[in-house]
């Protein structure tokens, strides 16, 4: 019996506790308490938007939205990489065969024109060996005259002048290979330009292909850079771009697309591009230097643009939401009208619309995502300006900082509310 006793004093407590609660959340509300809890008095009607506060927090009958129109501005579509200067011309002399170094016939940065003596080797025994093949040439020129004269008078058989000639062919080869064993000891510009730091000591025996000299062309100056493959199709020869250069902060360049090359890195997908720098781009610039390209493709002076927040995405398309008036006089409203949109180019926040808008159209900026259909009808909020019923909007309320009203304070130039 006292176990049973014990269960119906908990659900006769419980049932208490349950209709006390329901009787706290549906007790009837005094006049004062509205007052105090609202910021008003009771009867005053509240004003616009006050039951809803800012948009999205929800009490009004229509969602509140930003808007913005759809503008002009001048856009350019460009891709920004980084590159490296060079010269027209730039080769490393090195020398065919081994050899003792007896003439450095420049110094270090000279100009030097095609065909110039740069470095003489040692070429004793090539000059000896040319000489000797100079001496059987002779020879067989002799022989060779001689045995015409035999076969003329019929005293030597025609094979024999045969011969003769032959000789003087090879001999007249030797000669040839031995002066080009001579021109071989000397090292000599390619074309103009100018010689760069000298390491190489006169008396040095150095062997083939050691590195002598460098030479630059510097007359014109390339810039070689790389461009993603997405824009190869963008890119051709005669484009301008600018550059920029770290060491000439200040300064632009413009230059102009010489080649491009067919193959693309399959390691970074990238497509190889040389611009030529003008010849009067100035003295300052040398090879080698790093320089930041941009590259333009196209500029649009009147491109139609918009936030990059009015731009929906849904279902791999884009959209933005207009608004367009409905109705005349007091009736009218702002409707919705979800409208497909093709996008360009983006830059610092605004977005190019190539198809779907107008100039002067009306697009939402915030608040899409109380717009699940057409033709929702919605306010438009300006958030510059204070939201009525917040503090400080309304020209009747309290100054800022003003204490709250009290129960049983009259609000000002009335009477007290009567007891609820």
């Amino acid at each position: 019996m006292a176990q049973k006793l014990y269960v119906w004093v908990a659900v006769g407590g419980i049932a208490l506790a349950s209709a006390g609660a329901w009787w706290f959340q549906n007790r009837p509300v005094s006049g004062a308490q509205q007052a105090t809890a609202g910021g008003a008095a009771p009867g005053t009607p509240a004003p616009a938007g006050a039951a809803g506060g800012r948009p999205g927090q929800g009490g009004g009958s229509m969602p509140g939205v930003e808007v913005t129109k759809v503008q002009t501005q001048r856009l350019q579509d460009d891709a920004q990489s980084v590159g490296t200067l060079r010269s027209r011309q730039s080769v490393t002399l090195r020398p065919e065969v081994a050899g003792r170094i007896v003439q450095i016939a420049v110094s270090d940065g000279a100009r030097v024109r095609k065909g110039q003596l740069l470095v003489q080797m040692d070429d004793t025994l090539q000059k000896a060996e040319l000489s000797q093949a100079q001496a059987q040439l002779s020879i067989a020129r002799a022989n060779l005259k001689r045995n015409e004269e035999l076969v003329a008078q019929a005293f030597v058989a025609q094979r024999v002048l045969d011969e003769s000639r032959a000789a003087l062919q090879v001999a007249d080869a030797q000669v040839s290979l031995a002066q080009a064993r001579l021109a071989r000891m000397r090292v000599v510009a390619p074309f103009d330009g100018t010689v760069g730091l000298i390491n190489i000591n006169l008396g040095e025996y150095v062997k083939d292909g050691a590195d002598l000299i460098n030479l630059e062309d510097t007359s014109q100056l390339t810039v070689d850079f790389r461009l993603p493959e997405r824009y190869q199709s963008l890119v051709a020869a005669g484009q301008s771009v600018q550059v920029q250069l770290d060491a000439l902060p200040g300064q632009n360049f413009q230059a102009r697309i010489q080649a491009v090359d067919p193959l693309l890195d399959a390691n970074g997908r990238s497509v190889a591009v040389r611009a030529v720098l003008p010849s009067t781009a100035g003295k300052d610039l040398r090879p080698g230097m790093f320089a930041r390209v941009n590259t333009v493709f196209s500029v649009n002076d009147a491109a139609l643009v918009v936030p990059e927040e009015a731009i929906v995405p849904q279902a791999g398309k884009q959209f933005v939401i207009k608004l367009r008036k409905e109705g005349e006089g007091d009736g009218a409203k702002l409707v919705t009208q979800r409208t497909e949109v093709r996008i360009g180019v983006r830059r610092a926040g605004q977005v190019e619309i190539t198809d779907g808008v107008a100039v002067g159209d009306t697009v939402v900026v915030a608040g899409q995502q109380r717009l699940q259909q057409d033709g929702t009808a919605v306010r438009v909020v300006d958030m510059s300006r204070p939201e009525a019923g917040q503090p400080g909007a309304g020209k009747g309320g309290p100054p800022a900082g003003a204490p709250a009203a009290k129960p049983g304070d009259a609000p000002a130039g009335g009477k007290p509310p009567a007891a609820g």
